[in-house]
């Protein structure tokens, strides 16, 4: 029997990053990233702008999705998209845009989870990393969202612990500011926390009850603890920043690691899968292989390019959609609180 040949298009929209993927059978040909670097100037991503340049972007970003993969259109099996959740305005242009191409190619609309997405990335064909078992418990961790989820097959997950206020990503991205280095800050707050001793400072973890997070509390402990010290020495962020950095990090981390061992004991799973922006954080990676020595887990991380908002994710989730033949509708709209 000969193998069938699926080919899917997957496009993403859901923040600030316009991106296109094309998948064969699960393996990636192309993954075409468009980033907005307007957002930068602003400290963060501003919902109107993000969408505006969506509109720019999308049609040449699939145009090269296309060319680098080395088909054309009309062989594609199916469309993949971002439903939700995310900015609504942005949705909008990837789910518009998705709709009309698969139309007026007549081939089938997928519409995908984008949380599902970070978890099912670790399903994308790729040599060196291997695929989680099921069952497992998935972390995804970004700017806007931390979830701990338990995966029991491809499409039947449940969130077991998220966070009650602010998300991991956020609570880095607002230390950064205090701290002066910009936006995004997780990637700078990362490098140089690897530069300075974790001990130096202390700040105490938010006490939440069962698997849920909160990092609210200690974006202000740390707002507190910068003033105060400032006050008493105006150079003492330029004199400790890599210290700082690392106590910051390894108390984001801490409570991360804290929680997943919570989860891990109360389900009895072991297998352990991170994704999201945040995963791509090598503190947070290098937590997890230590978990694996010390609480027995196995541990799936994705390759970088997939942990960040990407096309392939949308992709993957788009083939075992079309294998499974769970099409979408053309009536379908997009969702800014899309849950799991």
């Amino acid at each position: 029997m000969k193998t069938q040949e699926v080919y899917i298009l997957g496009i993403e929209s859901s923040c600030d990053d316009t991106a296109a993927s094309v998948l064969y059978n699960g393996n990636v040909l192309s993954n075409v990233i468009a980033t907005q670097k307007i957002h930068k100037q602003y400290g963060g991503v501003v919902p109107e702008l993000a969408s505006r340049a969506h509109q720019q972007n999308i049609v040449p970003v699939v145009d090269q999705a296309l060319k680098i993969a080395g088909i054309n259109k009309s062989q594609l099996s199916a469309v993949a998209f971002t439903r939700g959740p995310g900015l609504m305005g942005a949705l909008l242009v990837g789910t518009s845009f998705a709709k009309s191409l698969a139309y007026g190619l007549n081939i089938p609309l997928i519409d995908v989870n984008h949380m599902q997405a970070h978890i099912l990335a670790h399903f994308i064909n790729e040599d060196g990393f291997k695929k989680p078992e099921f069952p497992f418990l998935a972390m995804t961790i970004s700017g806007g969202h931390t979830q701990i989820v338990k995966v029991e097959h491809y499409f039947n997950m449940t969130v077991i612990g998220e966070t009650i206020d602010d998300a991991v990503g956020e609570a880095y991205d607002k230390s950064g500011k205090i701290l002066g280095l910009g936006y995004p800050a997780g990637p700078k707050i990362d490098a140089l926390a690897q530069l300075g001793n974790h001990k130096a400072f202390t700040f105490t973890k938010p006490k939440v009850k069962g698997l849920d997070f909160s990092f609210s509390g200690l974006k202000t402990a740390i707002l507190y603890f910068i003033q105060k010290q400032v006050k008493e020495n105006p150079n003492f962020i330029t004199e400790n920043l890599n210290d700082i950095c690392a106590s910051i990090q390894y108390t984001i981390i801490g409570i991360l690691i804290d929680k997943l061992k919570q989860a891990s004991n109360s389900t009895g799973i072991k297998h352990i899968a991170i994704g999201g922006g945040v995963s791509a954080n090598s503190g947070i990676r290098k937590a997890l292989k230590e978990g694996e020595q010390k609480f027995g887990w196995t541990t799936y991380v994705p390759k970088f390019e997939f942990t960040t908002d990407n096309a392939a994710m949308i992709a993957i989730v788009g083939y075992l959609k079309y294998i499974e033949k769970d099409f979408s509708t053309q009536d379908i709209t997009a969702s800014a609180r899309l849950k799991i």
